[in-house]
């Protein structure tokens, strides 16, 4: 097998929601159910995410409307903690893991985000990062009549990167002297407004916020269309995945680092992190009975209809027949998931599955499921690792806290005992965690 060039550790990354509970199955007993409200429960997570010395955490946000109260009646996505409030919150209620927050391109401005992250990265010592998104919709909440094309998006997205990043460098280090002698507050020589004229953008700069300690905060990023890759491959640093099959994983990171050369950047720039869902026990019984009593509590129903709208797939499978394979004519291109709703339509048009299946394979949104002892998860990854299929894995966990506490407790000392995670922490920023290099550097 060949190694994942440049590097010797898998990077683990942890998806948290922001909401009341990070598991479909929400209503099975000992899961957390109001972590909307309580801090405590994100506080703990991230303790238990430490001890396991994960890179970092995501928090994905959600701005979408919600036109039909009903629609949401049966699942915990409502409400959410807003993003960044979260994050630092937890900045200063934990020492090394990485924080990275969701903030759409569309709906907001390159200022405003360059400082709420620059000031994160202070706050939590180094250790913030931002997730690039041009948003899945919502714009009804934003003063627009209709979603902005996707095309437009990708577009926007490019220029709005480029002025948070001109922003972030407006301000070089060592330029706040704060010289009680010379009364010296400040070397202007080392401020350089941005004075940024674009096609979608006008911002003067320079930033005002509390200088980062890293020097730029880390980029992540998550499309996987055309557009969506080209972005990734021109600024992402973090670039997090669906795919479901080795070989899928495989062309999608080599076709990601063939986009990224055009632009000088090589594998060591990158750190591409698949999503997956374990169900981990000490026995393959053990496992297969935690998925199980995950199935028992899943709503399918409303897994089905979530599962079906965020593929776009144009048919609901909560109501299709229980016996028959699921059968798609011609589905319309969302303007919203394209990479999602690709990877799943060929899916189903390959394997030509019973609903049954799609929950038995698939999260709610549509990451891969792996039901196993910890040896078994392991060698999973590990193939994934050693093939070039990943560079590490984004975990989405299927409960909390249970689903968090196996995970540490059984998964990562089997990482740790094959040295394909390290035993302790190596940086102190997030940057210097994840092996990435120092744009400016660059």
């Amino acid at each position: 097998m060949m190694s994942t060039p440049g590097r010797q550790h898998i990077a683990l990354g942890a998806y948290l929601t922001g909401s009341a509970t990070n598991g479909d199955a929400w209503r099975a007993p000992g899961e957390d159910i109001d972590a909307d409200i309580d801090f405590g429960r994100y506080r703990d997570y991230v303790r238990i995410l430490e001890q396991g010395r994960f890179d970092s955490i995501f928090l994905y946000d959600n701005v979408l409307p919600v036109p039909d109260p009903a629609a949401v009646a049966d699942t915990p996505a409502l409400p959410r903690w807003d993003t960044f409030t979260l994050l630092a919150a937890l900045a200063v209620t934990s020492r090394h893991i990485g924080l990275i927050g969701t903030a759409s391109t569309t709906f907001n401005e390159p200022y405003n985000i360059a400082r709420r992250v620059a000031s994160l990265d202070r706050l939590s010592g180094g250790r913030a990062g931002w997730n690039v998104v041009t948003a899945t919709g919502g714009g009804e909440n934003f003063n627009l009549a209709a979603h902005t094309d996707h095309a437009e998006r990708y577009e926007r997205a490019h220029e709005f990167v480029d002025v948070v990043t001109g922003l972030w460098d407006s301000i070089a280090p060592g330029a706040y002297l704060r010289d009680r002698e010379t009364g010296r507050w400040l070397d202007p020589a080392k401020v350089r407004p941005l004075n940024h004229h674009g096609r979608f953008y006008h911002v003067a700069g320079p930033l005002n916020a509390p200088p980062t300690v890293q020097t730029r905060p880390v980029l992540a990023q998550a499309g996987a269309s055309g557009a969506g890759k080209e972005l990734a491959a021109r600024i992402g640093e973090v670039i997090y995945t669906a795919e479901y099959d080795r070989a899928a994983g495989r062309d999608y990171r080599a076709e990601v680092l063939a986009r990224a050369a055009r632009y000088g950047r090589t594998a060591d720039h990158l750190r591409i992190l698949p999503g997956l869902a374990p169900f981990v026990g000490r026995s393959e019984a053990e496992a297969r009975e935690k998925f199980e009593t995950y199935q028992r509590y899943l709503d399918k129903a409303d897994c089905l209809r979530g599962f079906s709208s965020y593929a776009s797939l144009g048919v609901d499978l909560s109501s299709w027949p229980e016996d028959r394979p699921i059968a798609l004519g011609a589905v319309a291109e969302t303007n919203s998931h394209k990479s999602r709703q690709s990877l799943i339509v060929d899916w189903i048009r390959r394997e030509r599955p019973f609903v049954r299946d799609v929950l038995r394979r698939f999260t709610r949104g549509g990451h891969r499921i792996v039901v196993g002892t910890p040896r078994a998860i392991v060698d999973d990854m590990e193939d994934w690792f050693r093939t070039g299929a990943a560079d590490g894995f984004n975990i989405m966990f299927t409960s909390s806290p249970g689903g968090l506490r196996d995970f540490v407790d059984l998964v990562v000392p089997e990482l740790q005992r094959r040295n394909l995670l390290r035993t302790d922490y190596t940086g102190r920023t997030l940057r210097e965690n994840l092996g990435l290099p120092d744009p400016a550097a660059r």
